[in-house]
Order: C-alpha cells, then sequence, then structure tokens
C-alpha cells in the first residue's frame, strides 16, 4: 500500500512540475489571477446605411470616376528566341483595344526561313488585331515562329494590362 501511495504522490508531482502549476501554502498576494476562459470579443459594428442621401442633389445620377488608362500606348513584348531566330511583338492600343500589332524582330537569314516568315508574321499580326488576345492560331509552315510570337504577344499584352491601357 505504501509503495501505491508514492506512485500517485510522484504522479501528482510531476503534473504538478508538468503543467507549470504553483502549489503554496501562503495566501497569494496582490490581486486574483486572472480567469482561464477567454474574454468575449466586441463584434465590429454594422454600417448602416443612412436614409437620407448624403451630398447635394443635382437631378443626375452619378457619375463613374474615369479611368486613367492612357489613351495610347505603345509596348513590346519580350525577345523570343526560337530555333530559326528571334521574335518581338509591339502592340500599338488605343481606347483599350488593340489597334496594330508588329513583329520587330523575326526569323531571318537563309531563304526559305525569309520566305516562310514573310507569308506568315502578316497573318499573326492579323490575327493578333482580330482576337485582341494572345489565343491565335498557328501559321501552318511557321510553328517555331508562332509559338515565339504567341509568347510575345502575351508579355506585350502583360505589360498593356500594368500599364492600366488593357
Amino acid at each position: 500500500m505504501r509503495r501505491g501511495a508514492t506512485v500517485a504522490m510522484s504522479a501528482i508531482s510531476l503534473a504538478v512540475v508538468g503543467l507549470g502549476l504553483r502549489v503554496s501554502t501562503k495566501p497569494a498576494e496582490g490581486p486574483p489571477a486572472a480567469s482561464v476562459q477567454p474574454k468575449p470579443q466586441p463584434r465590429p459594428a454594422t454600417p448602416v446605411p443612412s436614409k437620407t442621401p448624403s451630398g447635394p442633389r443635382t437631378g443626375r445620377a452619378p457619375t463613374t470616376p474615369r479611368s486613367t488608362s492612357p489613351a495610347r500606348l505603345t509596348v513590346n513584348g519580350t525577345l523570343v528566341d526560337t530555333a530559326y531566330g528571334p521574335v518581338q511583338v509591339q502592340l500599338r492600343i488605343r481606347g483599350r483595344r488593340i489597334v496594330a500589332a508588329k513583329a520587330l524582330v523575326r526569323p531571318q537569314g537563309d531563304s526559305q526561313t525569309d520566305r516562310i516568315n514573310s507569308r506568315a508574321v502578316p497573318v499573326l499580326d492579323q490575327e493578333a488585331v482580330q482576337a485582341q488576345n494572345a489565343g491565335i492560331d498557328t501559321v501552318s509552315g511557321a510553328t517555331y515562329t508562332s509559338t515565339g510570337y504567341k509568347t510575345s504577344l502575351q508579355a506585350a499584352l502583360d505589360s498593356a494590362h500594368q500599364a492600366g491601357a488593357l
């Protein structure tokens, strides 16, 4: 029996030490300890709409603020390397629309590359203006140029979005 009491006292001592409880025979000094339960947090105030309009009545509907986007903007896409040479697209934007797309740089060198891209690049330029985004078709026979063109076009569109033009 004595051994059981020792084990029980040891368990209680470990619990007291482990939980950081303080056992004292002296009465506590100062104010009573804070409650363990958390205080209820006040609920945030809900704004109540006013029944009377604020500001003068003009008889006109309120106007929305005008956009601060530039009326005209020219942006260049990144220079994208392809297997046949680099591609870079330039966009001209007016009134939140793409009005022109042009390949500033396109693959060139041998006569076959020049012939393919002289046909493909104008098609890609036209499709970019028609689509108003980078979701344009690949031109058959000019897969590398088309892929590089779309990548540079998307970079130019991203720049236009950041400028607030689109």
